[in-house]
């Protein structure tokens, strides 16, 4: 830079321009401990980074500070990544933060029980929404390094166990930055494709930072979300993460899971050696009682036996005649008095009897039956019919007796 003068504008902006020019400055990690922490009504976040002898100012924006799974306050540990420049109107350098993690046991720590804690009130871990383990599976779905002992380990276990079951894997990176996202991203695979029966998580042990990928929120959710059932395999025996707290089912080592996910083949051919010698004890004990109802018939079935079982039968019809000829007598001659019954009361009501009695029939001319003298004009011709003749008269008066 040539000596001249300057304005102060000028100075920033070449001060900001060698910074910008620094790879070195371009993308860092700095480890600190937060200090003057604010969050702006814009949503950037403002802080300090300080350690034992220094300080630098920090600015996170909006747009990443959203992906931040934990709280941040003064007095915790950090680790960020981003880059360092120059903000010109106050002539101030500072690291514009693009990513930020917990650093150190106690930080990181807090950041896994607020988020179990979390997701645990939501019933992401609620018993009632795991799904069982398929007892025979076809193909399992493997999120795991294609390079780190875990998928060999996995593959050696079910070939030995169950050979019959496909693997598939879907290679991810099981720490750093973009190790969640993958792990998303093969859940995601999976159950889009609907190509494999369980899917198995794992990796091998690691620091609670090596094994951060996994309790990230978006790897809990998706787990949760995901139709088909998930093994985690997440480190030793002693670590536990959200995914395992997620996970259908959660196995202490990759290895475990292996087991877990497939039946022994061996013990399935015991048990279908045993299930044939079963199935044929009890065939031969049918046969054999078959057998034997068959010999019993045979000894039954002579000439004797034949014959009296005929002349049973014949006794037998007939019983069964003599006591149907006695229920039809029975039943003929109740009819035939209810008959009678019916034919006295039919001939107490005939017309030849009532005549007999000393009773007429009067017919007008016309022939109608007369049964009152009301509107019968004196001199009017009619028949009267007796027992046994008819008489045809003219009628010389007509009275009518009162009822009164």
């Amino acid at each position: 830079m040539k000596t001249s003068i300057i304005t102060v504008s000028q100075l920033n902006s070449y001060i900001k321009a060698c910074f910008e020019c620094d790879e070195n400055l371009k993308n860092i990690f700095v480890v600190g401990e937060i200090s003057n922490f604010r969050v702006a009504t814009s949503g950037h976040l403002y802080f300090s980074l300080k350690d034992e002898k220094s300080i630098i100012h920090a600015v996170m924006f909006s747009s990443n500070a959203k992906n931040i799974s934990f709280d941040i306050k003064d007095g915790i540990s950090v680790m960020v990544k981003g880059k360092v420049s120059c903000y010109e109107i106050s002539g101030q350098y500072q690291i514009y933060v693009q990513q930020i993690n917990p650093y150190g046991v106690g930080a990181v720590h807090l950041a896994y029980e607020k988020l179990k804690s979390r997701l645990l009130a939501e019933g992401i871990f609620d018993e009632k929404f795991k799904k069982a383990i398929p007892k025979y599976p076809k193909k399992i779905g493997v999120i795991t390094s294609k390079t780190g002992a875990v998928i060999h380990d996995i593959k050696n276990v079910i070939s030995r166990r169950y050979p019959i079951c496909e693997i598939s894997l879907y290679p991810v990176n099981v720490q750093g930055e973009k190790s969640s996202e993958q792990i998303v991203n093969g859940i995601n695979y999976f159950n889009v494709n609907q190509n494999v029966d369980v899917i198995i998580i794992g990796r091998g042990g690691g620091s609670i930072e090596d094994l951060w990928a996994f309790n990230k929120e978006e790897v809990a959710r998706a787990i949760f979300a995901s139709s088909i059932p998930i093994i985690s395999a997440v480190g030793h025996e002693t670590d536990v993460t959200i995914c395992d707290f997620a996970a259908d089912k959660r196995a202490s080592t990759p290895s475990v899971a292996a087991e877990i996910s497939v039946p022994d083949i061996n013990n399935l051919k015991e048990d279908l050696k045993n299930f044939r010698s079963k199935i044929f004890v009890s065939l031969k004990a049918f046969i054999n009682f078959k057998e034997n109802n068959l010999y019993n018939l045979k000894l039954n079935l002579n000439k004797k036996n034949i014959a009296n079982f005929l002349n049973f039968q014949s006794d037998k019809i007939n019983n069964l005649k003599s006591r149907l000829d006695v229920f039809c007598k029975n039943y003929l001659e109740k009819k035939r008095l209810k008959l009678d019954k019916f034919k006295k009361v039919l001939d107490a009501y005939s017309q030849e009897l009532i005549l007999k009695r000393g009773y007429s029939v009067i017919f007008d001319n016309k022939g109608k039956n007369l049964k009152s003298v009301d509107k019968i004009p004196e001199n009017a011709k009619v028949k009267i019919v007796l027992s046994d003749g008819v008489l045809e008269c003219n009628l010389v008066n007509v009275q009518k007796i009162s009822k009164e």
